[in-house]
């Protein structure tokens, strides 16, 4: 293989011939070799719009001469469209706070800069990765400010998934609305409620997720960028400093605004915890849907079985006939994952020091892996469980009338002491709750119809808009 010797303050390294890569993208690659996995691509193509915004604010600021302004620009619009991906060679877990990262797109675009200027790779006489590719920036105010923007690229695809998944629960709890079941706590049986219901619920915690994650990416907008090194913005020109958030704006089609204490925005890292926590309580909160479906759906002989969950798989090697709920399961299993990333997320913002947290690549491998895998959980979900979920609702019925949970109505009418009494010798007799009232004599028949039908036991009573009492 043909080779370019190229150096950097380590000394220097054999880089082949026609790589857009350098030595300090080479020397990366052979330090990190941890994850295997590349940078996150729409985190290059964030960190590309960066650079791309910095040419022509450079170029506007009289720093950067059109023709180098041009080429790199060029450079940058290439990668964009899917060019030289292979030439992101840094793993996505790296030491140096994303040096790695920041130098491997700065090495590239210059190198593709060069060549569109009609010299040699490797000639950063001509265009240097250092000096004009990063002129008016440093890795610390690049690399977090590329994390933003990559969550601000990625989250919307997960939060529309969402509300899709909120939309088709609401589409079944108006299926189920006349569904009447056991509602249980603590796994016992509890009082009647309906399918509906607990379908609408679920929609609702989706809603409250939604709204945790819009209100997340808020933080997202504020960014350190122009402030280099440690927030002093040192070696950026005042036009610069005042213009790159417009810039950036206008190629990303974002509203980023810049921090007004870029020091404090360039050592904490406080915004994304806040996102990777509202995705963590989101994923505790689809696992519990998930759980539920499970119970619901289990038997089908055996179980609960009130609901039915689409096949999906064989749930068996040795088993036939047997039907596993998969789709709960894996949706169940990405919780986990999300849960354990919020954990690495929590201590990398922890772990920074003084002036800069080195700790940004495994906080963004594990925060960006998150998004897009709470996303697919989701889409998972509501493409092949939630859509295809039927109710038994004649093992529903069944349930509430061989309840004794139903007990609970007749509280305000014969006491709880008496009631309590009815309810255990129904569980020792087998008899129903209401042929014991009806022996005891304590209600009427066509009241006690009443107390114990369990549709009138689902829904407030209401009276002139407010809650009537029941004595």
């Amino acid at each position: 293989m043909l080779t370019r010797m190229e150096s950097d303050s380590i000394g220097t390294l054999n880089v082949p011939k026609e790589a857009y890569y350098g030595v300090q993208s080479m020397r990366a690659a052979e330090n990190f070799q941890i994850t295997h996995q590349p940078m996150h691509p729409v985190f290059i193509d964030c960190i590309v719009n960066i650079k791309k915004a910095a040419a022509i604010t450079n170029r506007k600021a009289g720093k950067l001469s059109v023709e180098i302004e041009t080429a790199i620009v060029t450079a940058c619009d290439e990668i964009l469209k899917g060019m030289f991906r292979d030439q992101f060679i840094v793993d996505a877990i790296q030491g140096g706070a994303g040096t790695s990262a920041n130098m491997n797109v700065n090495e590239v675009i210059a190198n593709r800069a060069i060549e569109l200027l009609g010299g040699e790779k490797g000639d950063y006489s001509i265009v240097h990765p250092n000096d004009h590719v990063n002129m008016s920036q440093s890795t610390n105010d690049v690399i977090p400010t590329a994390g933003k923007l990559t969550i601000l690229k990625i989250l919307p695809g997960t939060i529309d998934w969402l509300r899709r998944l909120k939309d088709i629960l609401l589409i079944k709890a108006t299926e189920f609305d006349d569904v009447v079941k056991m509602g249980r706590t603590q796994l016992q049986d509890a009082v009647p409620m309906k399918l509906g219901q607990s379908f609408h619920a679920y929609a609702t915690v989706v809603e409250r997720d939604i709204h945790r994650l819009e209100s997340a990416m808020e933080e997202m907008k504020t960014v350190n960028l122009g402030g280099t090194a440690i927030g002093t913005a040192i070696n950026v020109d005042s036009y610069y400093l005042s213009n790159i958030i417009y810039q950036l704006n206008v190629i990303t089609g974002m509203t980023l605004r810049q921090s007004e204490d870029l020091v404090d925005a360039t050592q904490n890292l406080d915004g994304f915890v806040t996102v990777s926590n509202a995705l963590k309580t989101c994923a505790v909160n689809l696992s519990k849907i998930a759980n539920d479906l499970r119970l619901l759906s289990s038997g089908p002989k055996t179980g609960i079985a009130e609901i039915q969950l689409p096949a999906r798989q064989n749930g068996s090697s040795i088993m036939p006939g047997k039907v596993n709920p998969v789709i709960p399961e894996v949706v169940s299993q990405v919780a986990y994952l999300i849960i354990g990333h919020d954990c690495t997320i929590t201590m990398a913002a922890e772990a920074g020091q003084l002036e800069l947290n080195a700790f940004e690549p495994v906080l963004f491998y594990h925060l960006f892996e998150s998004v897009d895998t709470l996303g697919e959980a989701v889409k998972t979900f509501v493409e092949h469980c939630i859509v295809g979920i039927t109710a038994n609702k004649k093992q529903c019925r069944k349930y509430v009338e061989a309840s004794v949970g139903i007990s609970t109505a007749l509280c305000p009418y014969i006491g709880y002491k008496k009631a309590a009494e009815i309810a255990k010798k129904s569980l020792k007799t087998n008899k129903t709750v209401s042929e014991l009232v009806l022996e005891s004599g304590l209600i009427e028949k066509n009241q006690l119809i009443q107390i114990l039908k369990p549709e009138n036991m689902t829904e407030p009573k209401y009276e002139n808009n407010r809650i009537k009492a029941v004595s």
